[in-house]
């Protein structure tokens, strides 16, 4: 990793605002901006994270839905557990066949809101990196149409690019509002942005 990038990070307002507050990623302010927003979030909710390490998306959801709440972390690696008892973690692939099943086990209902950002390993090849991030997406949104209720929630990490139109298309066969949403926390220069679909249909 080029030093000059990580310099630059270190610098970076968010990410120096998320070691001051004990927050694990600069991310959490994504998301908190955007739930503040959109109200999609809401207290006593229960939340699916998808792609949830190293939780700081699971931190900004639990100052959310409160202790009425719960949250649903999924990842492919091993979570350091919060210290909150309506958070919980478990380890699976959001690519495998039975995920859904496996997440709604753990569930005490079905998940008023699941986020999800998910993001393949960049290989610095625009393309490859587009695709394999709307696939992830892809699979997210089927893992939400499964364990959402109705009237449910979706938000996800999205790269721009020729596939995104489709996706969005996609999403809209599902939920009464999709919107385009590139919080301010979110990199001025980055491809990054989140499809927010309201109302499960």
């Amino acid at each position: 990793m080029p030093k000059a990038w990580v310099r630059e990070r270190k610098k970076e307002h968010y990410y120096r605002k998320a070691k001051q507050e004990k927050y694990r990623s600069r991310a959490i302010y994504k998301l908190l901006q955007a739930a503040k927003k959109y109200r999609f979030i809401k207290p006593g909710d229960v939340v699916v994270d998808l792609g949830a390490a190293p939780g700081g998306w699971l931190q900004a959801c639990r100052k959310i839905v409160g202790s009425k709440g719960f949250i649903l972390g999924v990842d492919l690696k091993q979570i350091q557990p919060l210290d909150s008892p309506n958070v919980r973690t478990i380890i699976d692939d959001v690519t495998a066949p039975n995920v859904a099943q496996h997440v709604r086990e753990f569930l005490p209902r079905p998940a008023d809101v699941v986020v999800s950002d998910v993001s393949p390993n960049v290989s610095g090849v625009w393309e490859l990196d587009h695709a394999r991030q709307i696939d992830l997406a892809r699979y997210s949104l089927q893992i939400a149409i499964s364990i959402l209720k109705p009237k449910g929630n979706f938000f996800v990490k999205v790269f721009q690019g020729e596939a995104l139109d489709n996706f969005v298309k996609e999403a809209r066969q599902h939920f009464t509002s999709v919107k385009m949403i590139k919080p301010k926390a979110s990199r001025a220069r980055s491809a990054e942005r989140y499809v927010l679909g309201i109302g499960l249909g």
